[in-house]
Formats: C-alpha cells, sequence, structure tokens
C-alpha cells in the first residue's frame, strides 16, 4: 500500500487527509443555543417510561453549554490519520490506524446509530497495540473505521439507495482500495447489519465478521416480540430472557419507526442541540440508564464527555436528519438471520438490545467459530467496555492471522 501514490493522482478516489478544525464561532453558537434551551415540563413519573428526565436533560445542558470542551475529542480524532475518498458518489471519511507491527490483520470497524466513530476511538489502541493491552504482536490489526453515509464526516448521499447492502459495498471496497486483499469485519447496532451484509455478499478477501448484536433472532420468534404477544412455548431460559428483552424493546422502539418513515419532519434535529441530544440519548431503555448516571457522577463505563462527544459530532456536522434516512433506507429486519455462510464470531453482552442465546446463533450462523456469553456491557460496546470487546476481537480472529 503506497498513500502518496494514491494522493499523487488527484482523482476523487484517492484518499485525501482529513483534519478536524471545527471554527471557534460555530462553538460559541452552540453555547449560545444550550444555554437559551427551553424544557418542557418535568416528567409525571419516577423513572424513565416516559422518555429522558427532565433533570437528566438539564444537567447535560448545564455541563454541555459551561464546562464541556469539544477541542479534547477534536484532538484525540485528529492524533489519527484521516481520509476521504469518494466511493459510488459519496465522500467517505475514515480513520485509518496502522499498527506498528506489519503483520497485522486489518479490519474495517463499523458504528450504528445515534453513534459514529467517537464509538471506537477506545478500541484503537488496544487493536492496533495488543502488547500494551495484555495481548501478544500475534493479535494485532491494522484498523478502519469509517463514518457511515450521512453520518460524521461523511458525505450525505444525495439520492436514495445508500442501505446497507450498499455500505456493505462500500466498505469492501474501500479495504481493497487500502490494498487489503485479506481482512475481516466488525460492527455492532447498524454497524452489524452491515457486516452481516457483507457476509453474505461474501466479497473475495473477507475471512471472517464479528458482530455484538448479532442477527438470529427467528422470524417467528420476532414476530410475536413485536406483536407484543405471549411468550412463544418451548423456549430454553436463554431464549426467554432473550424474548423478553426483545419484547421489552419493541415497546419503546418508536423512534426507530418514526425515522424509518418520517426522517425529514425531523427538522427540529437541526435546529436544536437539546431536541438532537434528547433524541439520541434515548436509544434503549438499558443505555439511558446509563447515560443519565453518567451525569450523576457515576464514573464506570461512559462518561459525561463520551456521551457529548458524540451528539456535538452529530450537531457540527448537522447528521441528525441525514443519519435517520438509513433507517428510512432499510428493508430488512434488524435482529432475523441474513443467511451469512461465511465464518462469524458473535459476542452476546447482557445488556444489549437481546442477549443472542447460542442456540439461535448457531442455528443463524452454520459457520461459527466464536460465541461468547459476556457478564458486562450494553448496546454500546466499543464505547462502554473497549477492553471486553477488544479482547473479543482479538479471541475471535487470532486463528486468522497470517
Amino acid at each position: 500500500m503506497n498513500e502518496d501514490a494514491q494522493l499523487a493522482g488527484g482523482d476523487r478516489a484517492a484518499l485525501r487527509p482529513f483534519h478536524v478544525n471545527v471554527p471557534e464561532a460555530e462553538l460559541t453558537e452552540l453555547r449560545r443555543r444550550v444555554n437559551a434551551a427551553r424544557f418542557p415540563d418535568p416528567e409525571t413519573v419516577k423513572d424513565f417510561s416516559q422518555g429522558v428526565p427532565s433533570a437528566t436533560l438539564q444537567k447535560l445542558a448545564r455541563y454541555w453549554g459551561t464546562e464541556y470542551d469539544w477541542r479534547k475529542v477534536e484532538a484525540r480524532l485528529n492524533a489519527y490519520p484521516q481520509f476521504l475518498t469518494e466511493i459510488d458518489g459519496v465522500d467517505i471519511h475514515f480513520i485509518h490506524a496502522r499498527s506498528q507491527h506489519e503483520d497485522a490483520l486489518p479490519i474495517i470497524v463499523s458504528h450504528g446509530w445515534p453513534g459514529s466513530i467517537i464509538e471506537q476511538l477506545k478500541i484503537i489502541e488496544p487493536l492496533t497495540n495488543p502488547t500494551a493491552h495484555g495481548g501478544s504482536a500475534a493479535d494485532a490489526f491494522h484498523v478502519v473505521i469509517p463514518s457511515m453515509p450521512g453520518y460524521g464526516f461523511s458525505g450525505k448521499p444525495t439520492t436514495t439507495g445508500w442501505g446497507p447492502e450498499r455500505i456493505a459495498r462500500a466498505w469492501d471496497m474501500l479495504m481493497k482500495r487500502l490494498g487489503y486483499t485479506r481482512y475481516v469485519a466488525q460492527g455492532g447496532d447498524w454497524g452489524a447489519v452491515v457486516v452481516d451484509q457483507m457476509g453474505v455478499q461474501a466479497p473475495q478477501g473477507l475471512l471472517a465478521i464479528h458482530t455484538n448484536m448479532p442477527g438470529v433472532i427467528p422470524p417467528a420468534i420476532d414476530a410475536a416480540a413485536l406483536a407484543g404477544a405471549p411468550m412463544p412455548d418451548g423456549l430454553s431460559t436463554d431464549e426467554q430472557h432473550a424474548y423478553e428483552q426483545l419484547a421489552a424493546f419493541y415497546k419503546n422502539v418508536y423512534y426507530a419507526f418514526f425515522m424509518g418513515t418520517r426522517p425529514e419532519t425531523l427538522a427540529g434535529l437541526a435546529d436544536s442541540p437539546i431536541g438532537l441530544a434528547a433524541l439520541m440519548i434515548d436509544h434503549d431503555a438499558r443505555s439511558l440508564e446509563l447515560i443519565a448516571r453518567s451525569f450523576d457522577g457515576i464514573a464506570e463505563g461512559l462518561t459525561r464527555d463520551d456521551v457529548l462527544d458524540n451528539i456535538t459530532l452529530f450537531w457540527l456536522t448537522n447528521t441528525g436528519v441525514s443519519a435517520a434516512r438509513l433507517y428510512w433506507e432499510n428493508t430488512l429486519g434488524f435482529f432475523s438471520p441474513k443467511g451469512v455462510k461465511i465464518p462469524v464470531a458473535a459476542s452476546a453482552f447482557p445488556d444489549e438490545l437481546f442477549q443472542a442465546p447460542k442456540s439461535w446463533t448457531e442455528q443463524a450462523y452454520p459457520h461459527l467459530i466464536h460465541y461468547n456469553k459476556l457478564e458486562k456491557g450494553g448496546h454500546f460496546a466499543a464505547w462502554e467496555q473497549p477492553e471486553l470487546l477488544s479482547e473479543e476481537v482479538r479471541t475471535s480472529f487470532r486463528a486468522l492471522h497470517s
């Protein structure tokens, strides 16, 4: 791989270096809007059943408008090589962090909604420099982390058709453009749907995928959970638990239905940073609890800065609506098997939308090379438990290193 040679060509398919440098005026305007926010009346319940508590939102706003420092995460981003390259008419932004170990295995890591490359920053060092994080040189990866089309610093599609299948093809094109002839892929949330599609497409050079949101729910089980039907008979203990988790999630998933049908109606996401924040932190009940506690001074897991780094990226790039369009584009089941035949590794975190049972995972992925049921971690695994996810990735792909 010779990046200088590719850059010398000057065409849109070349790798163009990218550096984050947000004008101070934009940060000043963001703080002005946050500090001028009008909040709704407090909820009439003592729990999270009506959504984001008013007190949580006001704590978030108080920190965001007075103490939060975007420049810290900007420096973290700029510490890694970043590029833009045009694929299928859309500029794709990505981090490309090569390991000092030249024999490292290339990996492309895909985020989801309401996520971004911010989620994966914590796993770059454990994967590229494993000897400093409990691994060996043989565990090293060259790490590629792209921003989804319509997200972050990637371009916003101006035509329809950018669903998970097309993104999967774009990721393979990106890896080949970087000169990688053999690689693996990892993803969670939308990233899990994308890597499943990469597995279905099985492009030459893709050795295996790892998912921390396995697509394994049998269609009849998924339909019953969505309809709020009684639990089907004959399920194992793990399957019953997964059904209960999924049914509970479906009771609060209407944000996804709204984005899937009327994304442009969410225009307020482009006008109100507090409105954007409220929608983004209410992805699922457990994640909301973890985020809310970060504003109460509890240190474990996500921090206030973690949460606001991600929301601020969405605000500064005005991608609240363009990111939501992915739900409108999608025609696939979020959690159902996709027909992946290549080798698959799966990690089942307990606070995921559902903890995938091994029985369903084996049925969905006939070439399952790794399965682990973890005791800690939720939907945003790379963000919340980066060491655990990094170790899962190392273990999953250890046999594939050259």
